[in-house]
């Protein structure tokens, strides 16, 4: 005589994933038995494992203003590009110039490759360059990731770091030393994250005059101190301003649709700001 794991009547109950594993707890959704591997608390008494994951892919998607998904977790995207860059850091001090020499970006060598656009924004030239980066990202990005969502999110610091060095490379004199000047840091990128903010709050009505301060403050040093790419930050800033209008201001029922537009034509502009620069020089 065969019987199915968990049915009721005179046979021990067991746990349908574990069915060598007595049960006497059943779940209070679907009543089979449950063992304690499988058991997760609920409002009321118990449910299986099974049950739990179905409510959690039948629950409706709540959105934020802004239509990001509103998650309730950690800004995981923010968190992951600091630990990113900080390993970065970690790798340039154990290799030397190594690593820098491979990722760093110069426009002398972005045409050849073309992956140091992006690279460049995950190495830093020091401690102190690093740590005011980072803790810019922290506190910009843990309030922007929630209200965008993770894609919009990091298609904005991508794209503003590409767009920190393609300013970088357009503004650059091909006959001068600019051309050849190494450059690296997240400034770029968190710049465009400083954009954004900008245009949230101004969304939200809310008072965004110290955000306002804090970019022309920022902005305003890279020309007192000759180490800092104030191109860099205007890339940043401007492809920043640009993708977070779209995601913002973007009618409700289109807001997808715009966001992926916005998000396809800045990369596209990118690209082909760059081929030119590099065709006419």
């Amino acid at each position: 005589m065969s019987h199915d794991p968990g049915q009721t009547g005179t046979e021990v109950p067991v746990c349908p994933r574990h069915p060598d594993v007595v049960a006497y707890v059943r779940c209070q959704r679907c009543g089979r038995p449950t063992c304690p591997q499988c058991q997760r608390p609920a409002p009321v008494g118990i449910q299986c494992v099974d049950c739990v994951a179905e409510a959690r892919r039948n629950a409706p998607v709540v959105r934020t203003v802004l239509g990001g998904r509103a998650r309730g977790d950690k800004p995981v995207i923010t968190v992951t590009v600091i630990g990113l860059s900080v390993l970065a850091y970690l790798l340039q001090m154990v290799l030397g110039g190594a690593l820098t020499s491979r990722l760093v970006f110069a426009p002398s060598i972005g045409w050849v490759e073309p992956h140091r656009f992006l690279t460049s924004a995950f190495l830093h030239g020091g401690a102190l360059h690093l740590a005011v980066n980072m803790y810019a990202l922290w506190i910009v990005g843990s309030v922007l990731e929630p209200a965008l969502g993770r894609w919009r999110y990091i298609a904005l610091y991508l794209l503003s770091a590409i767009g920190g060095s393609v300013a970088v490379l357009v503004l650059a004199d091909p006959e001068g030393i600019s051309w050849i000047t190494q450059v690296v840091g997240a400034s770029g990128a968190v710049f465009g994250l400083f954009s954004a903010i900008f245009l949230v709050m101004r969304r939200l009505g809310r008072d965004a005059t110290q955000i306002l301060v804090l970019i022309g403050v920022n902005f305003a040093l890279g020309f007192f101190i000759s180490s800092i790419s104030w191109q860099a930050h205007l890339g940043g800033a401007v492809i920043g301003a640009i993708l977070a209008a779209a995601y913002v201001y973007a009618p409700k029922d289109r807001r997808t649709l715009v966001s992926v537009l916005a998000t396809v034509g800045v990369a596209v502009v990118l690209l082909v700001a760059a081929y030119l620069k590099y065709t006419v020089a």
